[in-house]
């Protein structure tokens, strides 16, 4: 039998320790995973002493709700509400699933709204200073490629990675890529995407590549993001810049500095593949002031009854 903290209600410790172990035995959830969910499960227990509840059975949607609230006062920041969200739905889960509740309370309780953390873009002088690689051996040719395309196109790494050669149609500057979901599009390609592809078309059998795969490791194989990520790193480093190089950092600048350009939401949407406008506006960091004077600057009806 679990036994029971003795610095808290029995009512409500010993329900926490027979699903605690319920997630050792059972569930064999790691021993991590176990320490947060006691954690957050005993601070949820630390707040019920002010609202009078001495027992699981008596917390309904509102006092979960009001938990959550107590927890934020205290200075949780969202992303640490909701995994003490988290451990109390799987809690209350527990429960009803031992007929100890007929309700999971915590089910209907949204969780807190994460703050959207996006990199800062790279301004275009650093992307210049980045991009001015002139070596000459296969695989500086290949990072270069890298990079122009990454920039020049505004792609995901997963979707740079997976560039198959029969998917290139450089005489119209154009390559097929496959984004989320499976949604093949068609993106153009800049002067200098195309420029440094076909000089590193023209070093790379020289990788005794295996397979249809653009870009290839020193050993022929399809380059893996993480090998992607180190490369960009350091050539960040290497060409000087301020800040670090990541290939999404370096996509976010191809929609920052696209938007601030042409004004045309609809067309970056189109060419990052977002399925939403609203991601593309939270992405490129909009706020609403742009988009009025967007608005006001293009709609005919945009400016009645200003003089």
């Amino acid at each position: 039998m679990a036994k029971t903290n003795p610095n808290y209600s029995t009512l409500l410790a010993e329900p926490v320790e027979h699903f605690l172990n319920y997630l050792k035995s059972e569930k064999q959830l790691s021993l991590n995973t176990q320490v947060n969910y006691r954690r957050q499960l005993y601070a949820i227990i630390d707040l019920t002493k002010d609202l009078d509840i001495e027992k699981w059975q008596t917390i309904d949607s509102s006092a979960v709700r009001l938990l959550i609230s107590r927890s934020r006062q205290t200075g949780l920041q969202a992303r640490s509400l909701s995994l003490r969200l988290s451990a109390l739905r799987s809690f209350f889960d527990w429960m009803v699933k031992n007929e100890m509740i007929s309700v999971n309370p915590a089910r209907g309780v949204v969780n807190p709204k994460l703050g959207q953390h996006l990199p800062k873009n790279i301004d275009i002088d650093e992307v210049n200073q980045l991009l001015d690689i002139e070596y000459n051996d296969p695989l500086s040719v290949r990072d270069r490629a890298m990079l122009e395309v990454m920039y020049g196109s505004g792609l995901r790494l997963s979707e740079l990675v997976n560039i198959n050669c029969r998917e290139l149609n450089l005489r119209e500057g154009e390559v097929r890529v496959m984004g989320k979901g499976n949604k093949e599009r068609k993106l153009p390609l800049g002067r200098e995407s195309v420029k440094w592809i076909e000089y590193w078309l023209t070093m790379r059998n020289e990788l005794k590549p295996q397979d249809d795969a653009l870009f290839i490791s020193k050993l022929g194989k399809r380059i893996s993001p993480r090998n992607v990520e180190k490369r960009f790193a350091q050539w960040g480093i290497k060409q000087g810049l301020s800040s670090h190089v990541h290939p999404h950092k370096l996509r976010h600048s191809f929609a920052t500095h696209m938007l601030e350009s042409s004004g045309d939401l609809r067309a970056v949407q189109e060419l990052l593949g977002h399925a939403d406008l609203s991601t593309t506006q939270v992405y490129t960091h909009l706020d609403f002031s742009h988009l009025s004077e967007v608005y006001d600057s293009a709609h005919p009806r945009a400016k009645r009854g200003k003089k």
